[in-house]
């Protein structure tokens, strides 16, 4: 029986040969990451103090001040020092402020990479799976164990196949996609597993369009979202002057086991909206008449597109 991606990756992470879906796997983490919010002020500086106050390899810690930059409130700001001291006084060389958000720079400072185990200390680190990594967030006390010695546990997760193919009409989006997928599966449908995109609408993306995919995939539960590293992955570490020595490049296997497959037609989808109260409550935004629009975000560049609905 062949192996998904997700499993050729903590095989890799776990120094085995080869694991199966359900395995309790004590991985190596190839970086880990802490933003201003859930960072060390969160248990970690104070776990750390009392155990042992050195990090097992500062070069594989990224840390990111972005939720509260700018600071909105004397607190906040307080928050960010804190964030900001810590990370010098830990040799954390990787310190990040008022530079956008922690998932875009780990993927444009090379900290995401094909085949590497990332861990951050926010549940939409499963972006990063974009880029043809395992990438999952992961709470406070799983990060003190993280930054101490460099390892975790996770369960390999069942994979869930998700197959889109043809060519997006005009004025769809990738964000379309991710609520079709979402309204489908449900909000919790992929607890703990990996969702794997395929198809030819996957490979006709931009990363930024999979990036979307991606990390929104946490909102069905999902442990990672994962897409295959193909051309425009590699167009995208050479545009940031990216090295490449520690990507590892897994695909699955044909005859790789998914516990469920699913099949979109990506040239019949249609702008849609997750309605209130839940992100898998998913309709047609044509559908959706008699609310007024208190507040809507536009691209310019899909003007004409938006008119066409």
């Amino acid at each position: 029986m062949g192996k998904t991606m997700s499993e050729k990756i903590l095989a890799r992470a776990a120094g085995q040969e080869a694991v199966s879906a359900g395995d309790i796997v004590w991985a190596d983490v190839d970086r880990a990451m802490m933003d201003d919010i859930l960072g060390p002020r969160i248990k970690i500086a104070e776990g750390m103090d009392e155990i042992c106050d050195r990090v097992w390899d500062p070069k594989k810690v990224v840390v990111i001040a972005d939720h509260y930059t700018p600071p909105a409130n004397e607190n906040q700001a307080e928050i960010v020092k804190f964030t900001r001291d810590w990370a010098e006084a830990h040799h954390i060389g990787q310190y990040y402020e008022f530079e956008g958000p922690c998932h875009q720079i780990m993927a444009e400072t090379g900290n995401v990479l094909p085949g590497m185990l990332v861990l951050g200390t926010d549940s939409h680190t499963c972006m990063g799976g974009a880029m043809g990594a395992f990438a999952s967030g992961v709470g406070s006390t799983e990060m003190l164990g993280i930054l101490l010695t460099g390892q975790t546990w996770l369960r390999v997760p069942e994979t869930i196949k998700v197959r889109w193919t043809g060519a997006l009409k005009e004025g769809v989006a990738a964000k379309d996609i991710s609520l079709q997928t979402i309204g489908t599966i449900g909000h919790w449908g992929a607890t703990y597993k990996a969702v794997e995109y395929t198809g030819d609408t996957i490979r006709g993306l931009n990363m930024d369009e999979r990036m979307c995919i991606t990390n929104m995939a946490v909102e069905m539960g999902a442990k990672a979202g994962l897409m295959e590293a193909d051309g425009a992955v590699m167009d995208f570490l050479e545009e940031h002057h990216i090295r490449r020595d520690e990507a590892k490049f897994y695909k699955s296997d044909p005859d790789a086991e998914f516990c469920r497959t699913l099949d979109f037609d990506g040239a019949a989808l249609e702008p849609l909206v997750a309605c209130p109260h839940g992100v898998d409550n998913v309709h047609k935004v044509k559908e959706c008449t008699g609310e007024p629009i208190h507040q809507a975000y536009l691209d310019p560049a899909q003007e004409d597109a938006i008119r066409i609905w």
